[in-house]
C-alpha cells in the first residue's frame, strides 16, 4: 500500500489516479488501433476519450455518493462530495454514465455507434485491470480476512488492523486481463456489431459478482437490497440483463462492414 507514490513540486503524485490514468491510455490506444482494423478512424477514438473520461469520472462519483450517502456523507460539509482525490468512485456509475454520454457524441458526429463500442470494449477491461492495481495501492476495496499463504497485508492503521485478507483488487484486475484477452481474440471473428459489447457486459457482470465474494471493505447490509447481494452484485444483475438484451436485439442484425477512411471519402 502506497498512496502517494512520490512528490512532485510540493504537489502529491497518488498511485490511484497515475495508475487509472495510464489503464485509461492503454486502453484508449488498443480501441484506436482496432477500430483501424474495424474500418473506422482511429481518431474517432481519441475523440471520444475525453468525453468518455468525463462522464466516466462524475458517474463513478455520483454512484458512490448515493450508495455510501447515509454512512458517509449525510453528516458531512458538502464539499466532501467533491473530494474525489480521498477515494470513493464506482467503476459501474462511471461506466454507465460514460456509456450514455458516448452514445450522445457518437451520434452526434454520425459514426458507427456498434462498430464503435465493440472496438472500445475490450480497452474497458484493460483499463479497469490497472484501476484495480490503482485500489491495491491506494488500500481501498480490499479483501476480506484470510488465513492463505497469499493473504496480504496492509499497514495496522488501515482498516484491516493488519490482519491478513484477500487480495481482491488482484482478484479481479487477473480477471480483467484474462476478459481483455479474450474479448480481443473474439473481436475479428464477431459475427454482428455490437457483439463484443454484449459479450463484455455479461461477462463482466460475471466477473464482479465473483469477485465481490471476495470483498471485504463493505457488506451485504449496505446494498439496495438488503441482507442478499453488495452493491456490487445488485448491479452486475442489472448489467447482465442489459448485456443480454443488446445481444437478443442486435444478433438477428448482420455485421455491416464499415467503409475504410478512404473509402468514405
Amino acid at each position: 500500500m502506497k498512496p502517494i507514490l512520490f512528490y512532485l513540486g510540493g504537489f502529491p503524485v497518488r498511485a490511484f489516479g497515475l495508475l487509472v490514468g495510464l489503464g485509461f491510455v492503454l486502453g484508449l490506444w488498443t480501441s484506436a488501433r482496432r477500430a483501424s482494423k474495424a474500418g473506422v478512424d482511429p481518431n474517432a477514438i481519441y475523440d471520444l476519450g475525453p468525453w468518455l473520461l468525463a462522464g466516466g469520472l462524475i458517474g463513478a462519483r455520483i454512484l458512490y455518493v448515493i450508495t455510501f450517502w447515509r454512512t458517509e456523507f449525510a453528516e458531512q460539509p458538502l464539499t466532501e462530495v467533491f473530494k474525489i482525490w480521498n477515494g470513493g468512485l464506482v467503476f459501474y456509475g462511471g461506466l454507465i454514465l460514460a456509456i450514455a454520454v458516448g452514445i450522445v457524441r457518437v451520434r452526434y458526429l454520425k459514426l458507427p455507434l456498434w462498430t464503435l463500442a465493440d472496438s472500445l470494449a475490450p480497452g474497458i477491461a484493460l483499463g479497469h485491470a490497472f484501476g484495480r492495481l490503482g485500489c491495491l495501492m491506494n488500500g481501498c476495496c480490499f479483501g476480506r480476512p484470510v488465513e492463505l499463504p497469499w493473504a496480504i497485508r496492509f499497514p495496522v492503521d488501515h482498516a484491516t488492523h493488519g490482519a491478513g485478507v484477500h487480495p481482491a483488487q488482484i482478484y479481479e484486475a487477473l480477471l480483467d486481463l484474462t476478459l481483455y484477452g479474450c474479448l480481443a481474440w473474439w473481436f475479428p471473428r464477431r459475427k454482428f456489431n455490437g457483439q463484443i459489447f454484449s459479450l463484455y457486459l455479461i461477462a463482466y457482470a460475471f466477473v464482479r459478482s465473483f469477485s465481490e465474494y471476495f470483498r471485504g471493505d463493505y457488506s451485504i447490509t449496505s446494498a439496495p437490497l438488503q441482507g442478499v447481494f453488495t452493491p456490487g452484485q445488485a448491479m452486475s444483475g442489472l448489467i447482465l440483463l442489459a448485456g443480454i438484451a443488446f445481444w437478443a436485439v442486435l444478433r438477428n442484425q448482420p455485421r455491416v462492414p464499415t467503409p475504410t477512411p478512404n473509402e468514405s471519402k
